[in-house]
């Protein structure tokens, strides 16, 4: 066996390792994730909880639940699409997976491409970013306040894929702006966080605009274009997301993801 051969045998042992290290880790986060958080029990929509919000919040629920949908405990959800490391770089292919909770906020996403694997999450009300190259070595491992908070905003803007998390309660309350946006904020762990929504005449989410850290230094615009809506286990969701930064110099989309497939209230993992 020449030492080439022997170099990329070892190489590729290594990397079959790596994957296999990663898979393990991500199963017991995600075990992590759902011991964490309750079934929401007995809890379902009726009309009558949308007497006071404002109208185009009113026009959002009214089309996408139906009088007596259950409460969403537990969500899980794969993905397609395109994604960028960086505002300059260019799209690569991507696939995900990613797990939710909604009695206790937490999630995390497995993002997996040709060359790195990035894992995002909020569990035990902590953010954190890791992305590893080639299953191996671990590029990015970034946390803090600042990712706390980032994290916890992802799971809030994408709780339009678990729509019940939207609707009011202690944490959670809606205030009006126009025929057609409405401010959405959101207490927790110390944390104060809003979304401004903008609905379509359907009554659907198409917009959703924050601030957010872009990196450590930042606040920045972040936004979550929202379409193609459909029917989900009787749930009417987006199936389509473009997730920018806002910037001075214009819109940066850097992830543009399509829904493959969702289920909700069965905490394990694919």
């Amino acid at each position: 066996m020449t030492t080439t051969l022997s170099i990329v045998i070892f190489i590729l042992i290594l990397f079959i390792l790596g994957k296999v290290n990663l898979s393990i880790k991500f199963g017991r986060e995600v075990k992590a994730l759902f011991a964490q958080s309750k079934r929401i029990a007995g809890q379902s929509f009726h009309k009558t909880q949308l007497d006071s919000l404002p109208e185009p919040v009113q026009r959002y629920f009214n089309h996408i639940l139906k009088e007596g949908q259950p409460y969403i405990s537990y969500a899980r959800i794969k993905h397609n699409g395109l994604f960028k490391t960086g505002l300059d770089k260019g799209w690569i292919n991507i696939t995900g997976e990613q797990y939710a909770t909604t009695e206790k906020p937490g999630f995390i996403w497995k993002g997996t491409t040709a060359m790195f694997v990035a894992r995002d999450m909020y569990i035990s009300d902590k953010g954190r970013l890791i992305a590893t190259l080639f299953s191996l070595y671990n590029v990015v491992d970034a946390k803090g306040d600042k990712y706390n908070e980032g994290e916890l905003l992802r799971w809030l803007g994408e709780s339009v894929l678990y729509p019940t998390n939207f609707l009011p309660s202690e944490r959670l309350q809606w205030f009006p702006i126009d025929s057609n946006t409405a401010k959405l904020t959101f207490e927790y762990n110390g944390l104060s966080l809003f979304f401004k929504i903008t609905f379509n005449e359907i009554g659907e989410i198409t917009e959703m605009e924050t601030k957010r850290y872009m990196g450590e230094d930042n606040l920045e615009t972040w936004v979550i274009k929202a379409a193609n809506y459909k029917e989900w286990n009787n749930v009417i969701i987006p199936t389509a997301f473009d997730v920018i930064w806002r910037l001075d110099k214009g819109d940066f989309s850097y992830a543009k993801f399509n829904i493959t497939e969702v289920e909700y209230d069965r905490p394990e993992k694919f």
